[in-house]
């Protein structure tokens, strides 16, 4: 579903047609219908990710229109738009499953801005819902986000794995590198095949060439039976080596050979035997670095480096926290006495402002230690690390708050100025339209300097 296709119920032309207007010139797809019968028949022709409806309708008024919609089309956000008259009306669509309301005039930045929120917690459901359906499918890799650094890496992903060379994984411990990995066996013509994994930091050169190589029979103390290494169990299928950047240089030499050779002997064995598997390597390190410090052997670099492949930080891609935080929570669910459904407002909020150094890995951790901290059906702030609660940002916000009243005012002034000129300069019609009282709107046009162009009371 087209995540930005808008409807927009109104049943006053000028009002209805303004909205739309905005919400074109910033990008979203606006449709119009005039009344909620016409509404719930754009509905029933199309997907819609949100509706923006007023609540005083003739016919079929607003909150009948939200019953209909939270039936017939549970995944489509609302917004209601009232006047202050109706103000009780608003809160009770908000219980009955509007995402919020907004009261006239209406201040557009805060519009949509709100429209962003609303859209941004549909997406995050859909997702959700998808990735539900297939938690428990082990098979089946998950990378979850939809920024646009994900999705670049999910098109590489599937550019890279038809293919069948080598892969160098870069980027940040906590990234997920290996979850990639992963993608990259199951969309690759190897995924029938075994895929084996091993990290090189974990293990001394001793264990890792026996991990790696297999070894025959009486080839050390021990060694009572013949056992196949990894490389030779991942035949057809995808080896990957993690943290290559640990390896020592003898150890690399080796894997140099298995990649130009693809063939490798076993401990203590003679024959030489061919390996059929796909490597896929990842380093947090910087290998040329390494390379020109002789840390690293820069012709096992080339061999490695055929396809480089950069795995972006978590704050490089800070819109996908809301999701990942909620595939935490689903997956984590199974293991819990109680039911957390989601986080708040404002701990989303405070997690967005977070840099995580640790990345995804440490949002997981945080989001478990949360889930056995929470009391209510909802994360919040105080379930938060104690770190993180005490990050001040409070100059920022003061310099965001700052702008955003100036533009606030200023979009309040242009607003009211086209509805002045579309009612002809009559401040009735105007009132009526924006729904205040006439005086009311008229110290509204004193304050912003906008007197001049209305008529007489």
């Amino acid at each position: 579903m087209d995540n930005k296709n808008i409807l927009v119920v109104e049943d006053e032309d000028i009002a209805r047609e303004y909205v739309a207007d905005i919400l074109r010139d910033n990008g979203f797809n606006a449709f119009e219908a005039a009344t909620g019968e016409e509404a719930v028949l754009a509905l029933a022709r199309q997907s819609f990710a949100l509706v923006i409806s007023d609540i005083r309708m003739p016919d079929m008024g607003g909150l009948r229109l939200l019953k209909h919609i939270k039936s017939a089309h549970p995944t489509t956000e609302v917004i209601m738009v009232t006047g202050y008259a109706s103000i009780e009306d608003a809160v009770d669509a908000v219980k009955m499953g509007a995402y919020q309301y907004l009261a006239k005039p209406l201040r557009l930045n805060e519009m949509l801005i709100m429209v962003e929120r609303a859209l941004e917690k549909r997406r995050t459901q859909v997702e959700l819902h998808e990735l539900r359906r297939s938690l428990h499918n082990a098979d089946a890799p998950k990378i979850i986000g939809n920024s646009a650094a994900v999705s670049q890496l999910k098109n590489n992903i599937r550019q890279i794995a038809a293919t069948d060379c080598t892969v160098l994984l870069l980027g940040e411990t906590g990234t997920g590198k290996d979850l990639v990995a992963r993608s990259l066996h199951a969309h690759s013509a190897r995924s029938g095949g075994r895929f084996l994994a091993i990290n090189c930091a974990s293990f001394t050169e001793d264990l890792l060439t026996r991990e790696l190589f297999g070894h025959e029979k009486s080839a050390f103390t021990g060694a009572y039976n013949t056992q196949k290494g990894l490389l030779e169990s991942a035949a057809g299928g995808t080896f990957f080596l993690d943290e290559v950047g640990d390896m020592s240089l003898s150890m690399q030499a080796a894997m140099l050979r298995v990649l130009e050779s693809r063939t490798l002997f076993r401990v203590g064995g003679t024959k030489e035997i061919p390996v059929d598997t796909r490597i896929i390597a990842a380093t947090n390190k910087d290998l040329k670095q390494m390379v020109a410090g002789g840390a690293f052997r820069q012709d096992l670099f080339y061999r490695l480096n055929v396809m480089p492949l950069i795995v972006p930080p978590l704050a490089a891609r800070k819109e996908d926290i809301p999701l990942l935080a909620a595939y935490f929570i689903a997956r984590n669910q199974a293991d819990r006495d109680k039911a957390v459904k989601g986080l708040d407002d404002k701990a989303i909020d405070l997690l967005m402002s977070y840099d995580f150094p640790g990345n995804v890995r440490e949002l997981e951790y945080m989001i478990e230690r949360a889930m056995i901290l929470c009391r209510s059906e909802l994360i919040g702030v105080s379930d938060l690390p104690r770190e993180l609660r005490g990050r001040s940002a409070a100059p920022e916000a003061e310099s965001e708050a700052a702008s955003e009243l100036i533009s606030l005012e200023e979009n309040e002034r242009r607003y009211l100025a086209r509805v002045i000129k579309e009612a002809g300069g009559s401040t009735s019609k105007a009132a009526a339209l924006l729904g205040l009282n006439r005086g009311s709107l008229w110290r509204k046009l004193k304050r912003l300097g906008l007197a001049d162009q209305a008529g007489q009371l």
